[in-house]
């Protein structure tokens, strides 16, 4: 299965996780539009790659043939929704820069969760659920 476009994704997404927490570190009220602005786009970037992920990768993942790769996409696609829904929040709670000026600690601790969970999903994805659907 060809899955370059999938680490592309990957590959931007954590590029804009990087930003994210630079503008962090540079003052979260100083830089608050941008980090509102940065939130939406990185969102956009994770929706389409979770759209196509749900539509086209597990599922031929899951038809692949091999139990231990369907069991395995089966368990990324369940474990995504938990994650998911804490991204929505986020995204929801932090995406109007009058929020993050108002809250730099809540947002910072926040960012912490719940970016370091996606950070961890993607490096999981990287080193076991795309070499496996490589192989199928």
């Amino acid at each position: 299965m060809e899955i370059a476009r999938y680490h592309r994704d990957h590959d931007r997404i954590l590029e804009q996780i990087d930003a994210l927490r630079a503008l962090s570190r540079a003052g979260v009220r100083e830089n608050a539009e941008r980090i509102g602005e940065a939130i939406v786009s990185t969102a956009s970037h994770i929706k389409f790659h979770l759209a196509a992920e749900e539509q086209v990768l597990y599922p031929a993942l899951e038809r692949s043939g091999d139990a231990r790769v369907a069991a395995m996409a089966g368990r990324y696609r369940t474990e995504m929704q938990g994650l998911s829904e804490d991204f929505a929040g986020f995204v929801q709670r932090w995406r109007v820069p009058a929020r993050l000026a108002a809250d730099p600690d809540g947002f910072r601790a926040d960012a912490n969760t719940v970016l370091r969970a996606l950070f961890e999903r993607l490096q999981r994805e990287n080193t076991e659920l795309y070499p496996a659907a490589e192989q199928a």
